[in-house]
């Protein structure tokens, strides 16, 4: 049996505003519901499903995203017409600017629950 990963849930403080977030700004389809979910679908049918856990405490979770060239420009686009903070660096020490780390490009920014998100167009190599 392979293993490929199949959904996660994110903590939201609005589960309807973060899903929006998440689809407005990767330029895919509108969440769907389900129970106590808004789920975006990604491609290979994996599920990133947004909840809302209770309390007002929600730990920082990062997600990172590999993405084609193509797709970068239009995400990172997005982020600049959305004037949506952003860095080449996870410490937010580049504000408004991208990495070309490991051969391709990356930008951080945060969704409105305040998790990091990344997004990547070459992946990491693998930890030594």
């Amino acid at each position: 049996m392979t293993i490929a990963f199949n959904h996660t849930i994110i903590a939201a403080r609005d589960r309807h505003e973060s899903a929006a977030f998440f689809t407005k700004l990767f330029g895919l389809p509108e969440p769907t519901l389900w129970g106590p979910f808004a789920i975006v679908t990604l491609d290979h049918g994996v599920f990133v499903q947004f909840a809302e856990p209770g309390g007002s405490d929600i730990q920082m979770q990062h997600y990172a995203f590999l993405v084609d060239d193509a797709s970068f420009d239009a995400i990172y686009g997005r982020i600049l017409d959305a004037a949506i903070d952003h860095a080449a660096d996870p410490q937010g020490t580049m504000p408004g600017q991208i990495n070309t780390n490991h051969g391709g490009r990356g930008v951080y920014f945060r969704d409105p629950a305040g998790h990091g998100m990344e997004i990547i167009t070459r992946p990491y190599g693998s930890p030594d």
